[in-house]
């Protein structure tokens, strides 16, 4: 993967990059929400044909960092008067707790919708820029750019979001941390709060898949329901679900809770291995009409590891996939893995039947180096 130039100013109105991983690694191109980070991780493939190479998981992550209330940024006074300066009411009387939704990543035509209904953006803290020491945002200073808003974000927002759900955001999970500035002209206005808040992004950085409920009231669990599959691009998941019949990385064919298999603390990848193997193996007879189905496909299945801090928030369920690994990481398969398929735009080609018995399946292949 590589990296990519941060661009020098955001859009009029945008939200910024979630924010960034726990380990360093290169980010991935910059969509209407900005930058997305992508931790190798390794997958668990259950090899129930032949053994193929590594792959490389798309996980979106985001750090926790330090919180200055007393010397940094507060909140914005719920019972003072809102803010002025931005055209659109939606950003300038949202607050914590609120929840967004738009129709143009561009122009950012926010809408203030119940959280019970599908929005894209909740909104964690509203922060008053204003009483940041210093002139650096006081009357007539610049808009800033978007390396200066992500930094914002991560010094406020990725602590507010983590004090909101009272320390239980998953590391690993499906939300990740976001921010909406008030847009160049609202700046000019003197308009200087920033709405922090918690969204689903996906690997390419695209901030439309939308979500409902409270994430308070959610299971963060990155997880996919039965029939999803998921987009690819330079050979790596998107995190984003497509029509089966476009391209794509993976298919989802079951979700698996094991918080009612393991009713203690934090099982090690070890034992998870051990459990998904029989789920994920029982899946694929189910959902393809059998093993043979699977092997005649030339595909295989897999599976990803929960870690000790999705547990403790109360993360505890594993999609079972099905795909094919590439040297690079995942091969392109186009069509349903329950009917024609191609993959890399070709029809897989069955292996001899030579009185085989279907392998054991074997976990844990490592990425490419």
């Amino acid at each position: 993967m590589s990296s990519h130039d941060v661009p020098s100013q955001e859009p009029e109105s945008g939200t910024e990059p979630p924010a960034g991983p726990d380990s360093p690694t290169s980010p991935t191109p910059r969509g209407p929400a900005g930058r997305v980070h992508l931790p190798a991780h390794k997958l668990r493939w259950g090899l129930l044909a032949v053994a193929i190479g590594a792959v490389v998981a798309a996980l979106v992550t985001l750090s926790i960092s330090g919180f200055r209330s007393k010397n940094g940024l507060e909140a914005h006074d719920p019972g003072g008067p809102p803010p002025t300066g931005r055209a659109n009411s939606a950003f300038g009387t949202a607050r914590s707790g609120d929840c967004l939704t738009w129709s143009n990543p561009k122009t950012l035509d926010l809408n203030k919708v119940n959280c019970a209904d599908k929005h894209l953006f909740e909104v964690t803290a509203d922060i008053d820029l204003s009483a940041y020491p210093g002139r650096e945002f006081g009357p007539g200073s610049r808009f800033p750019d978007s390396l200066r808003f992500a930094e914002l974000r991560d010094e406020h927002c990725t602590p507010a979001a983590a004090a909101y759900l009272g320390g239980r955001l998953d590391p690993r999970g499906r939300f990740v941390v976001g921010m909406i500035n008030p847009g160049e002209p609202g700046w000019r206005n003197g308009d200087r709060t920033i709405r922090c808040g918690l969204q689903l992004v996906s690997a390419t950085g695209n901030a439309t898949q939308q979500t409902v409920g409270r994430v308070r009231d959610s299971d963060q669990s990155r997880t996919f329901d039965p029939g999803t599959c998921v987009g690819i691009n330079q050979s790596l998941p998107t995190n984003e679900p497509v029509d089966c019949a476009k391209p794509h990385a993976y298919e989802v064919m079951s979700v698996v809770d094991l918080g009612a298999h393991f009713t203690g603390g934090p099982p090690n990848n070890g034992d998870q291995d051990k459990f998904m193997q029989d789920e994920c193996a029982r899946a694929a007879g189910d959902y393809l009409g059998g093993q043979d189905a699977l092997i005649n496909k030339t595909l295989t299945i897999f599976w990803d590891n929960l870690d000790a801090r999705s547990w403790l928030v109360g993360s505890k369920k594993l999609n079972c996939l099905v795909g094919k690994g590439s040297q690079d990481g995942f091969a392109t398969i186009t069509g349903s893995a329950k009917g024609d398929i191609l993959i890399d735009g070709q029809a897989p080609v069955p292996p001899p039947n030579s009185g085989r018995s279907t392998p054991a399946p074997l976990p844990g292949a490592a990425p490419p180096r």
